[in-house]
């Protein structure tokens, strides 16, 4: 899943940029709960139309007999390792494409967010969502006109935005809406809790529709998607300023980034470079603390690249169906939901309610506390699912996975304290309003550590299928957790009197 604010003209109104926020944060997270549901009702019956189409070649050519009457396969003959490796690959590679996509296009989709307002590039983010869905469908529908290395081609509509633009956008509007510290945190639980719940409740879902037919998650799909083109309406754009009064006319706005964006004859690649060389000066203003956030950001971007993997390796390691794996992965959904809506919060009205003379780099030191606490427990639950022999010892270890899902509650909430902005006097003269394009540039890391984590995990789990280490992901994922903690610790809060 980008805009930014002119710097130059005067302040938006308070009313203005802070609108509404009850209103505003129940349409981001009915946004997010439609557009991740859609997501996660995707990638189940993604892996089963493909591995049918494998399977079905595969037979075709080694075991005839195995085919039933009209040409189908009992899903249990479908665990063979090629048929798996393949399986492995072509998903890696959607998912590569996907990412790229979106990564390359982030800054562009920025100049168009500046010059028609985010919920154009909300909208526009739906397009390429609504097309994955459809193509899979059609791909999966048509197994004699169109043959399976066609589905490759639903991710590269990315281009029009994916996961990085969206949620660069959903957190810049998040942390818009108020400037109280725990406020914040407790809207960043909220965005969280909806996305991982929907990731685990999803697969449930996804598995209860395709056991009654194969496409009918890509069609409930597709018309979430479509139920949010009208959420997008509701969602409050503090960046897109009201007519100018003669006043703001007066301001001196030739240096403006949106005018520029608006007004700008010039070539397409000169901004994009002005935008890069905007986000190192912000990067290079902020003390050190961004820098080792950033790199810890990266870091649990690639781990948790082993969440797409969890299906395949349910289904190849347990020799369990699809739907089945999919059930087991909804149990997960009840730890994250408790956890990110309701113990998280409470925890932070806890902290928040212990008094104005409470120091702010208290509140930081919790932050990195509690941030080290869900790396730790990370590790332990990669660990043991690498380990996890059985479905019953599975279980455990996704629960103790799941607790560590906090995590971007408390590393995002350190994005705005005072160890991590930069002193007034450090700050670029000429820069506009910073908070969106660090959420930009955040977003941008974590999809980068997503992008190199997508053939990463791939390649990790065909390689473990050809040996037999079937957890060997999970073991990477523990040892990136591990260098994340190294880096983590690096993290020094500022004391403020």
């Amino acid at each position: 899943m980008d805009t930014t604010r002119d710097g130059a003209s005067v302040p938006l109104p308070e009313s203005r940029r802070l609108p509404r926020p009850k209103l505003a944060i129940v349409a981001l997270l009915a946004l997010i709960l439609l557009t991740s549901l859609s997501e996660s009702l995707y990638r189940l019956p993604l892996n089963r139309v493909i591995e049918k189409r494998l399977c079905r070649e595969y037979y075709r050519t080694h075991g005839p007999s195995i085919t039933h009457n009209g040409g189908t396969i009992d899903e249990k003959y479908c665990k063979l390792d090629a048929i798996q490796q393949s399986l492995a690959w072509y998903v890696g590679i959607m998912e590569t494409l996907w990412i790229v996509g979106d990564f390359i296009m982030t800054i562009p989709l920025g100049f168009v967010a500046e010059k028609y307002g985010r919920r154009t590039v909300l909208w526009l983010n739906l397009v390429p969502r609504i097309f994955l869905l459809s193509w899979a469908s059609v791909v999966g529908y048509f197994e004699d006109a169109l043959p399976l290395k066609a589905i490759v081609a639903g991710p590269t509509l990315s281009v029009l935005g994916g996961n990085c633009v969206l949620n660069s956008i959903i957190y810049a509007l998040a942390a818009s809406l108020t400037d109280d510290n725990v406020i914040r945190a407790t809207y960043f639980s909220w965005t969280n809790a909806v996305s991982y719940v929907v990731t685990f409740v999803g697969p449930g879902l996804a598995g209860a529709t395709m056991s009654l037919n194969l496409f009918l998650p890509f069609l409930i799909g597709i018309c979430l998607l479509l139920l949010a083109v009208p959420t997008v309406s509701l969602v409050e754009d503090p960046a897109r300023k009201p007519p100018a009064s003669e006043d703001e006319q007066r301001q001196p706005l030739i240096s403006s980034p949106t005018l520029k964006a608006q007004t700008s004859r010039a070539s397409i690649l000169k901004p994009i470079i002005e935008r890069f060389h905007t986000l190192h000066s912000i990067v290079r203003s902020h003390p050190r603390n961004l820098t080792l956030l950033l790199i810890s950001f990266f870091l649990t971007a690639l781990a948790s690249s082993d969440t797409s993997l969890l299906a395949q390796y349910i289904s190849k390691r347990y020799h369990w169906e699809f739907a089945s794996a999919g059930y087991l992965l909804s149990a997960k959904a009840v730890i994250n939901f408790t956890l990110l809506t309701f113990v998280i919060p409470g925890i932070l009205r806890t902290r928040g309610s212990q008094g104005p003379s409470r120091s702010p780099s208290l509140s930081d030191r919790d932050n990195v506390r509690y941030a080290r606490i869900c790396l730790v427990i990370s590790v332990l639950g990669a660990l043991a699912i690498s380990v996890a022999a059985t479905a019953w010892l599975l279980f455990p270890s996704l629960l103790l996975y799941s607790l560590g899902s906090a995590l971007p509650v408390f590393t995002l909430g350190l994005l705005k304290s005072p160890s991590v902005s930069p002193k007034d006097n450090d700050r670029p003269a000429n820069s506009p309003d910073p908070e969106a394009h660090i959420f930009s540039i955040v977003m941008m890391v974590k999809i980068l550590g997503s992008l190199v984590g997508a053939p990463l995990m791939a390649a990790l789990w065909v390689r473990g299928i050809a040996t037999g280490a079937l957890g060997i992901p999970y073991v990477v994922s523990a040892a990136l957790y591990v260098t994340a903690i190294v880096v983590f610790a690096g993290i020094r809060v500022r004391l403020v009197q």
